[in-house]
């Protein structure tokens, strides 16, 4: 029943219908709690407002009751408000949706009308396009016939006035012009050249056009036409069906003639800056190239631009021009292989003598000191060369410019390997200058300045080394384009820096210490110290410096691959031998200089009429003198070293004469025995001694194998001589001295103890009357000496 009877909605489309207000409010998610089922919850679906009250008066006292109805009153009143609100505004929206829904009417109305008179105008512009047609369908036949007729009669003009045209074109030398009149005729012209009206048309045009011909082969042949204008001349008498061949040809050979003439002056200005960059010639030189306008010589880069933008521009011109006229406009594919070859044979034969010029002023950077313009330079070619591979396919001009720059670059690093072999020569010459200058006497500053002498080296040698690694990088910048090459960078960073410049100067220096070890020769005669600061050098090197210079190496020039190089062990090891040579060679020098003064001392005296001793003679004052300042030197190079545990002092001066005397003894009580016997019986029960066995990096072992060549030495020289009472006597007082000084510069004190053992034994062989002296005697000439 409807609400105007008085009988309520039904309920069920009343919650229909409250349901698709909330959902369009969208209240049906902020009233999800209404699913409630207490019915006591105010906000749920199932409230009973008796329930509630009843709830209330039970649980709530009077003032809560009334506190909750002021809180519910103006819940009541929020709620009202807003409900107006909502009331207002929907209807604002139904008024405004009213005014819209009035206006489209009105618009329609509108358009409705415009549409109906629109189809009333198309039908009409129908019907009177029809009744055109009809009235123009009968002459519309003639109509095309008189326009065909009128269109003839044009072409028939243009054919009668073509040898007029083409006379007025040639006048006003617009050849191209002509041309294109003619081909545009011509196939007119010969497939009615049997009619005689067009038959002389014909024979006029045609001479016309051998006298054009003629004269663009004139001009074809002309020396100073530029290529544009030899391009021309070209598509023209192609189109006027000349040989393409024969043109190929003649192109060829006039493009040979003007671009070795270039090539030629480009050779000239080359030569002739040479020359000057030599002073052999002036900037007013009479027979200086008419190009050559600079006032200073070119760099390499302005040779580089110079040829870039004037020879390999104009080849480039060539080609593309060659490629137009006779490969891409020709259906013959024989006749396209034929140019094809023409153009390769004639551009590989210039650019041979291009690179020839290029390499030419390349070679003169090899002594500059800064790689960045001859990088730049490089780089302009290589990427001018990459630029002429894609006009002309067949070559490979980008590979040969690589091979150009790969041998700039490793004669970049030939000069500096160079340069680090004079810098390292130059530092061995300042050691020696400054070993042979005259020092300030105190033996510890001349012995410090042994150490800064070395430390020089080494620290000059890296520290150029690694000057010339931050100079070689420039090749292998990111914005060089052949830098990124693997053709180019792998052989450039492994086989030039690695191998012919790093490895190669260390295995230099090995050869140069090598030398300073031979006998003979300059180098042989090398100071003493010089071959100790060496062998330290090498010790190094060997030690730390090749490492560090050979990581660097590969670090900063990015090496991912090492098959088929020089392994850091493998170069260590090589200079370890060096270093091993150097101190050997050292020791040697060393212990022959003092070997040399003991076997003058022995050679030159009398020994059989000596007087008797009363000083220590001054040849073993020399020798201990010697060898301490040898201690001294060698001690700021190397370390210390590992000795021997020692014995007391008075065993050390009393031992040498306790053998001696129980051999005196030996000789007074067994008389029958000969000496040399019992000699040898005691050698079979004493240790060996190796003199020149092989020295240790450490300053006892350098300063041991010195005492053992010296003191073998003299022991040798006094198995040469003959000995009387005295000089027997000397001996003895010569090697007590020995003793006392040189046990603290041995590994093993033992060791000198029986090489002066065998030396007073040898005397005592080789003396006429072997009386010895006391020893309280000697050790009272040797503590006076």
């Amino acid at each position: 029943m409807s609400a105007a009877g008085g009988i309520d909605e039904d309920p069920e489309q009343r919650r229909k219908r409250h349901g698709m207000l909330k959902m369009y409010y969208g209240l049906d998610k902020d009233e999800a709690g209404g699913a409630s089922l207490d019915p006591c919850d105010i906000d749920g679906a199932h409230f009973n407002k008796d329930m509630y009250l009843s709830k209330l008066i039970q649980e709530k006292s009077l003032t809560e009751l009334m506190d909750k109805e002021s809180d519910m009153l103006k819940q009541i009143r929020s709620l009202d408000s807003d409900m107006q609100t909502l009331v207002y505004e929907n209807y604002n929206k139904f008024i405004s949706a009213t005014d819209t829904i009035r206006k489209m009417k009105n618009d329609f109305r509108k358009m409705e009308d415009e549409m109906d008179h629109l189809a009333t105008n198309m039908s009409r512009i129908t019907e009177f396009s029809g009744s055109v047609s009809q009235t123009l369908d009968d002459r519309r036949q003639q109509i095309t016939k008189l326009a065909g007729v009128h269109s003839l009669l044009k072409k028939l003009q243009f054919l009668f006035e073509l040898p007029a045209r083409l006379k007025k074109c040639i006048e006003l030398k617009a050849y191209s012009q002509a041309v294109r009149y003619y081909t545009k005729a011509q196939r007119i012209l010969l497939q009615y050249q049997h009619m005689p009206s067009f038959q002389g048309i014909n024979t006029d045009c045609v001479h016309i056009m051998e006298q054009l011909a003629a004269t663009l082969k004139q001009q074809f042949h002309d020396k100073q036409s530029s290529p544009r204008q030899l391009a021309e001349c070209v598509d023209l008498l192609l189109q006027l069906r000349e040989p393409a061949e024969q043109l190929c040809e003649e192109f060829l050979k006039h493009l040979r003639f003007s671009a070795r003439h270039k090539l030629d002056c480009d050779l000239e200005e080359l030569q002739y800056q040479i020359s000057w960059t030599k002073g052999e010639a002036s900037p007013q030189s009479p027979e200086r190239p008419a190009q050559a306008y600079t006032s200073t010589p070119m760099d390499v880069l302005e040779f580089i631009d110079s040829g870039c933008n004037g020879f390999l521009s104009n080849m480039c011109l060539v080609i593309a021009s060659y490629n137009d006229m006779f490969l891409n406009k020709q259906d013959n594919e024989a006749l396209e292989n034929i140019a094809m070859k023409k153009l390769v044979h004639f551009v590989n034969s210039l650019m041979e003598q291009y690179f020839q010029a290029v390499k030419m002023r390349i070679q003169l950077e090899r002594e500059t000191g800064d790689n960045t313009i001859l990088v730049r330079a490089l780089d302009r070619f290589h990427r001018r060369l990459q630029a002429m591979n894609k006009l002309l396919p067949d070559t490979d001009f980008s590979r040969a410019g690589t091979d150009i720059v790969s041998s700039a670059a490793r004669d970049r690093v030939d000069h500096y390997l160079e340069s680090l072999k004079q810098h390292f020569a130059d530092c061995l010459t300042d050691v020696r200058q400054n070993l042979a200058s005259p020092r300030p006497a105190g033996k510890q500053e001349a012995a410090l300045n042994l150490g800064e002498l070395l430390s020089g080296v080494q620290l000059n040698t890296v520290d150029q080394v690694k000057s010339v690694l931050i100079n070689l990088q420039v090749f292998i910048a990111p914005d060089i384009t052949f830098a990124m090459k693997p053709y180019f960078r792998g052989a450039f960073c492994t086989t030039g820096v690695r191998e012919g410049l790093v490895v190669a100067f260390v295995r230099h220096l090995t050869t140069v210490c090598h030398d300073f070890c031979e006998g003979g020769g300059e180098r042989g005669a090398a100071p003493p110290a010089l071959l100790l600061i060496l062998s330290r050098l090498c010790s190094d090197f060997e030690n730390s410096t090749i490492s560090y210079l050979i990581t660097l190496t590969e670090e900063q020039f990015d090496m991912d691959s090492r098959n088929e190089m020089t392994s850091i062990s493998d170069l260590c090891n090589e200079v370890k031998v060096t270093a091993q040579k150097l101190l050997n060679h050292y020791v040697k020098v060393q212990g022959l200089a003092i070997s040399q003064m003991l076997r003058k001392s022995v050679e030159t005296r009398d020994w059989l009429n000596t007087i008797e001793p009363r000083n220590v003679r001054a040849v073993m004052k020399r020798v201990v003198e010697d060898i301490t300042a040898i201690d001294s030197q060698v001690g700021q190079l190397y370390e210390e070293g590992v000795r021997k545990e020692r014995s007391s002092d008075s065993s050390r001066r009393a031992h040498s004469y306790s053998a001696s005397q129980q051999r005196r003894g030996q000789w007074a009580f067994t008389p029958s025995i000969d000496n040399s016997l019992i000699s040898n019986i005691q050698k079979l029960f004493s240790e060996k001694i190796e003199i020149f066995s092989a020295v240790e990096f450490s300053k006892v072992s350098v300063l041991t194998g010195i005492v053992k060549i010296s003191l073998k030495t003299f022991m040798e020289c006094v198995r040469l001589r003959i000995f009387g009472r005295y000089g027997l006597q000397q001996i003895q007082v010569d090697t007590n001295y020995l003793q006392i000084h040189l046990w603290g510069f041995v590994s093993d004190e033992n060791l000198v103890q029986c090489l002066l053992d065998e030396i007073v034994c040898s005397t005592v062989h080789r003396c006429l009357d072997p009386v010895l002296m006391e020893p309280s005697v000697i050790e009272l000439i040797c503590d006076r000496g």
